[in-house]
């Protein structure tokens, strides 16, 4: 499963990616906006957004993203180790 995370903290990318690694996820993190930032964000199984830390521009752009190419976003309000945690068991109980 591929999870692409969007927001956060640039310390803890790290800390979010293995994380995923421990639900057997492969993960992208994007602190802040990048160059081609729609390329790179790619056609993941769904995306994490933690909207205490992440522009509007951002936002927008993973929003415009999934619904073109139809995956699911889920939003956080905050960017904890806990927050991420409870949405990648909710999505890997799922499938």
């Amino acid at each position: 499963m591929s999870v692409v995370i969007v927001g956060g903290n640039d310390r803890m990318a790290t800390r979010y990616k293995d994380i995923c690694k421990s639900f057997n996820c492969k993960a992208k993190v994007f602190i802040k906006y990048a160059t081609d930032f729609d390329k790179k964000l790619g056609s993941p199984d769904f995306v994490v957004v933690f909207t205490d830390t992440v522009s509007h521009k951002l936002l927008n752009s993973v929003n415009a993203r999934a619904e073109k190419l139809n995956f699911p976003v889920e939003i956080c309000r905050s960017s904890s180790v806990s927050a991420l945690k409870n949405v990648l068991s909710k999505y890997q109980s799922a499938n």
